[in-house]
């Protein structure tokens, strides 16, 4: 399925967080709660360079089609980057180091834009907009990876995991439309998908060890278990993402090969019967 002749809509949600539970909001403990806050951490500023990297070329997309869902994307991505640093503002009133994080992903993210071409950022943008595509798919098909969390917390995942599932293709669909879809452009991509590979995850890493660190349970070995048994056993959703980013080697690869259209569908169900993002 290759489809992208579909309404991306800009939905202007807030999710009220600041009398939250910032540390407990996940019923697997502290280690888990933070590796979906340190997450968050990544989006405000992620969001913005992702919408710079397509933004660049918006005059140069032919497509009517596209350039509308083009105009969705950076609609959903601003979104996206308000929420979380509403969410990141609550971590750092509790006294988590969220703003000082914050600002070394920014002088990161500045220091790339400087060295790098705007093809390779935009290699880099479908390279994280696969991993973001692949960790909704597991979020919202598996129930128990966020069963038992605190509504509001759970209402912004889900709500942020559908979206991305909603335009997942379209950076993808950018880069193919204004940089080429021939082996040069094939090779840049799964290039850059490894080394994008290596670098987010050791700084998702870096970044949830300061949290835990910043509550005292770094030495926490049960916490740590937890954290362990949950991604990579029970339910293991860390199993599934990496069968998943596989599949962005295939020469013929695209987004919406995984079609799973179907957990949006039910979302924006229950958004309008409820008039809220359902937890």
């Amino acid at each position: 399925m290759e489809s992208t002749e579909h309404t991306i809509p800009r939905r202007d949600i807030r999710f009220e967080l600041d009398r939250r539970d910032v540390r407990g909001w996940h019923p697997e403990g502290l280690h888990v709660a933070h590796f979906f806050n340190a997450l968050s951490l990544f989006f405000p500023e992620g969001e913005s360079f992702f919408i710079d990297s397509v933004r660049h070329y918006r005059d140069r997309i032919q497509s009517p089609a596209l350039a509308a869902e083009v105009q969705g994307f950076l609609g959903q991505e601003a979104m996206h980057s308000r929420e979380h640093k509403r969410y990141n503002a609550a971590l750092a009133a509790a006294g988590l180091p969220a703003k000082e994080l914050d600002a070394e992903l920014r002088t990161m993210l500045d220091e790339i834009r400087a060295r790098f071409s705007p093809a390779q950022a935009l290699a880099m943008t479908i390279a994280l907009e696969h991993f973001t595509a692949i960790m909704a798919d597991v979020a919202l098909g598996d129930e128990r990876i966020l069963a038992g969390a605190d509504e509001r917390f759970a209402a912004v995942w889900r709500w942020h995991a559908i979206e991305e599932t909603e335009h997942k293709s379209v950076a993808y669909d950018v880069y193919r439309d204004v940089v080429g879809d021939d082996w040069r452009a094939y090779l840049r991509r799964v290039v850059v998908m490894l080394v994008v590979t290596v670098g987010f995850w050791f700084d998702v890493a870096r970044f949830h060890l300061r949290l835990v660190r910043a509550d005292g349970a770094a030495g926490d070995v049960r916490g740590w278990w937890r954290l362990f048994r949950f991604q990579w056993i029970t339910p293991g959703g860390m199993r599934r993402i990496w069968r998943l980013w596989l599949e962005y080697f295939r020469p013929g690869f695209h987004p919406w090969h995984l079609d799973n259209r179907r957990y949006v569908e039910e979302w924006k169900a229950a958004y309008a019967a409820a008039g809220v993002a359902p937890a």
